[in-house]
């Protein structure tokens, strides 16, 4: 009896134990809730997204519109500065061209020499201003911003090798006269021996 009961037992755990595996390996549940989330959520990454896109495009945009606006800041940088260089050739010009031209140590074949020196330099400004112009207001010479900003640079230092030049024929048309005016008070000074 004790082998029956004891059998007895293990087939009455077994019974309860298989019916509750039994219920528990029945039909999947299905919650309406969480696929209704992962629907909401997709939506909204799907918005996101499109959001981004949209954000990338939009600072694709203004980069290119940055680096027009920039292309625009140095054409007009570089003509800015042909403009000083122009101001600066014309000061020259006035004041110190007009003190060498008045100066009684320059002769006068020297003087027509001056002149057309200078008027070298200027026709040479009037025609790199005439030339800028042409750029910056014709369409008929069809070219990007780029080739445009590199001719106007490549104008703005010609504009500056100008002024340069002009400064360096002044200084030795003022070291001439300097030497001049030295040598007629050495010439012409009273000795007292």
């Amino acid at each position: 009896m004790k082998k029956q009961t004891q059998i007895l037992i293990v087939v009455m755990a077994i019974a309860f134990l298989l019916p509750a595996r039994a219920a528990c390996q029945g039909m999947p549940v299905y919650d309406n809730t969480n696929f209704i989330s992962l629907v909401k959520s997709l939506v909204e990454s799907a918005k996101q997204t499109a959001n981004l896109v949209k954000t990338v495009n939009f600072l694709k945009a203004q980069k290119e519109n940055i680096e027009k606006v920039n292309s625009v800041i140095q054409d007009l940088q570089a003509v800015r500065e042909i403009g000083r260089n122009n101001q600066r050739l014309i000061s020259v010009m006035q004041n110190d061209l007009r003190d060498i031209l008045d100066s009684p140590y320059i002769e006068p074949d020297e003087v027509i020499r001056v002149t057309e020196s200078f008027d070298a330099v200027v026709e040479n400004s009037l025609a790199t201003m005439d030339f800028i112009d042409e750029i910056l207001s014709s369409d008929h010479l069809k070219m990007s911003d780029a080739e445009r900003a590199e001719v106007l640079k490549q104008k703005e230092l010609e504009s500056q090798e100008m002024v340069n030049d002009v400064r360096l024929k002044t200084r030795r048309y003022q070291d001439i006269i300097s030497f001049r005016k030295m040598q007629d008070r050495i010439n012409n000074r009273e000795t007292t021996y």
